[in-house]
């Protein structure tokens, strides 16, 4: 590997073959944002992906959304700069739009049917692969910001503003079916913006609600939210949860805390926009 590469890595956990793979697929995310920024990408998407908020969370995907919908979008004008900023750093990439098994109206975390999908094979020391996303009718009722990555270059991303991953993030832990396992890493991060203050876009969360066909209604008041919410937690799996971020976070002992009474109270400290 390149000094650039084992100076990204060095910023996160390798105690593990487990957290090895997570800190190489997030340096890999990294590498394949600065070669979209290099061709361009952000005048026409804003990123919505977990590293928008500049912190290591645990994302597989990069999920993307237009400023403005079209459904002929498609990512190959930006291959060319994608292979370029890899090979730069010696790796290989393939680069492949996947063909879609299943279509539903669901946003954000969920195949959707205004979403294009792709898969960046890269081919290094070990092989591993990224998923990307495109919303190509993205939910309204957002604001954009303006997020600094200093890795592997200094650049600025297009990306949701806080309130609104916060909503995304909310959605995804109201709706996301994800088999017969708990996504706990959705958890993690509510845990994670109700600890730092981030206030809840409430609007958008309801657009994205709305767009996806999980509720019909008109405004969402805040206490319809926290009852939706209290119904989530009272049916949560703490154990699985607990077990699905387990492998990732440098300090195991701050998920001794979680139960369900504990979520009920974070519940109660959220604050909305």
């Amino acid at each position: 590997m390149t000094t650039v590469v084992e100076q990204m890595l060095s910023r996160y956990p390798r105690e593990t073959d487990e957290q090895t793979a997570h800190a190489l697929r997030e340096v890999m995310q990294e590498i394949a944002l600065a070669g979209l920024n290099r061709g361009g990408f952000f005048w026409k998407l804003r990123f919505g992906g977990p590293r928008a908020v500049l912190v290591s969370r645990f994302s597989e995907d990069l999920d993307f959304s237009l400023l403005k919908a079209d459904p002929a979008f498609r990512l190959a004008p930006y291959f060319a700069a994608l292979r370029q900023e890899f090979a730069a750093l010696g790796f290989e990439v393939e680069i492949t739009e996947k063909q879609k098994t299943a279509v539903t109206d669901i946003a954000s975390a969920f195949l959707k049917k205004s979403s294009s999908l792709y898969d960046i094979n890269v081919q290094g020391q070990r092989a591993l692969k990224i998923k990307f996303e495109v919303d190509t009718d993205p939910p309204q009722l957002f604001l954009s910001e303006q997020k600094l990555l200093l890795q592997p270059y200094s650049f600025y991303v297009n990306c949701f503003a806080l309130p609104d991953l916060y909503a995304g993030k909310m959605h995804a832990l109201f709706f996301r079916k994800w088999k017969n396992r708990v996504k706990g890493r959705d958890w993690f991060d509510f845990e994670w913006y109700v600890r730092r203050s981030v206030t809840l876009n409430l609007s958008h969360f309801a657009e994205r609600a709305r767009q996806s066909g999980h509720w019909q209604g008109g405004a969402l008041g805040q206490e319809e939210f926290l009852a939706m919410l209290q119904d989530r937690i009272a049916s949560l799996d703490i154990a699985s949860a607990r077990s699905d971020v387990l492998p990732f976070v440098r300090e195991p002992a701050g998920l001794a805390i979680w139960s369900k009474d504990y979520f009920a109270q974070l519940a109660q400290r959220i604050l909305f926009a």
